[in-house]
């Protein structure tokens, strides 16, 4: 434990009324540093709005730094589950590390919360539960929205991890359903600082549009390459970029370009009848009360999701087991998947026994970077 950083914040426990059973003890493993800190952030900020007690118990939650690195997430879920005897794991932001503890979860049957749309192989996601939404959700919103541009070929350039490789699973058939071709394909690793001799090779097929698979900070760069190498098409980034990080750094490069994103981005925009309006407005309120405005966040906005869930299934596992033990961690998992249909701020999730993902197609909205902020299409 010794040998990365970690950032450890337990929550000070508020008095209740009445005999508590035990502390209930979450574990979060976050990238709090290392290239998928944009997402990490953001999602602490948000934890430390979570409540101290649920139900009338005291909630003790600890945040570990996992640094964007699998082993480090595979350590700290092992601290969590043996060491810390946690109920319930969430994490991580960062899709490599999410899908390693899944193997922690599943093995030591403590539900997790992925805040990473984490493909997993059937079975081996008993015990986890996605947070965002899934690539193919979100691939469907952007090939409606790419249908109405009048795209007919689109360039990739992604991630060579999970998250690049699952885009580019889940887009391509759902795009070429449309008549939508991917025509050309490049990738790179999170770590790397030029993408030049990608871009150029993508821009030289001439796609009517490209789809940039990256995260937060990490988006920009990309997309600048693609800018500098003189291409005047779309430009559609996935929504593990709909961060002002990507503004703030990719500036007037990333001007005009689609982000596909949940609903909490803009929800001032929304119609008074979207099921997320009130939540998200909720969220949006409260986070920027205590961060300022124009904070808001994608994954922070997974953040107060999972304190939806908590508040929903926390009382349910109370009645048939006391924290801290086997019984109300299968007791959690069995809420989760009973919860029936739930609105987030994020749209309404539905998780069962067979789906652990939750969210249905209407879920993802198209965001426009204008002036240096969000308009919703």
């Amino acid at each position: 434990m010794k040998n990365f950083k970690t950032l450890v914040a337990t929550a000070v426990a508020a008095l209740v009324t009445g005999a508590a059973q035990a502390d209930i003890t979450v574990g979060v493993s976050l990238p709090l540093t290392g290239p998928a800190s944009g997402l990490g952030i953001p999602m602490k900020n948000q934890i430390a709005l979570w409540p101290t007690s649920i139900a009338g118990e005291k909630m003790k939650y600890i945040v570990l730094d996992d640094a964007t690195d699998p082993t480090n997430g595979v350590k700290n879920a092992r601290r969590f589950v043996t060491d810390e005897k946690v109920d319930l794991i969430i994490g991580s932001a960062a899709t490599p590390v999410g899908i390693a503890m899944a193997d922690v979860a599943m093995e030591s049957q403590t539900p997790q919360l992925l805040a990473t749309p984490a493909g997993l192989p059937p079975g081996k996601d008993a015990w986890s539960f996605r947070l965002p939404q899934s690539n193919s959700v979100m691939s469907f919103a952007m090939v409606e929205h790419m249908k109405k541009q009048g795209v007919k070929t689109v360039g990739f350039l992604g991630y060579t991890d999970a998250y690049g490789e699952g885009w580019l699973k889940e887009f391509t058939p759902i795009a070429e359903k449309a008549g939508i071709k991917v025509v050309a394909v490049e990738r790179f690793a999170r770590t790397d600082t030029s993408v030049t001799a990608q871009a150029l090779k993508l821009t030289s097929a001439n796609p009517d549009a490209m789809l940039i698979v990256a995260s937060g900070s990490g988006a920009a760069m990309p997309h600048m390459a693609i800018v500098d190498r003189g291409f005047k098409g779309k430009i559609y980034q996935t929504h593990a970029a709909a961060t002002r990080d990507l503004m703030r750094v990719g500036g007037k490069a990333v001007e005009g370009s689609y982000v596909v994103s949940g609903p909490v981005i803009a929800p001032e925009q929304l119609p008074d009848s979207h099921p997320s309006k009130k939540l998200a407005l909720d969220f949006v309120q409260k986070y920027e009360k205590v961060y300022g405005a124009g904070s808001r966040n994608q994954f922070a906005g997974h953040a107060y999701d999972a304190e939806i869930v908590m508040q929903k299934v926390i009382p349910v596992a109370l009645k048939k087991a006391k924290p801290g033990t086997p019984e109300f961690r299968a007791a959690l998992r069995d809420a989760i998947e009973t919860m029936g249909r739930t609105n987030f701020a994020h749209g309404i999730m539905n998780w069962t026994k067979q789906d652990h993902w939750g969210y249905t197609n209407e879920t993802g909205v198209i965001v426009k970077v204008v002036n240096g902020d969000w308009k919703m299409e």
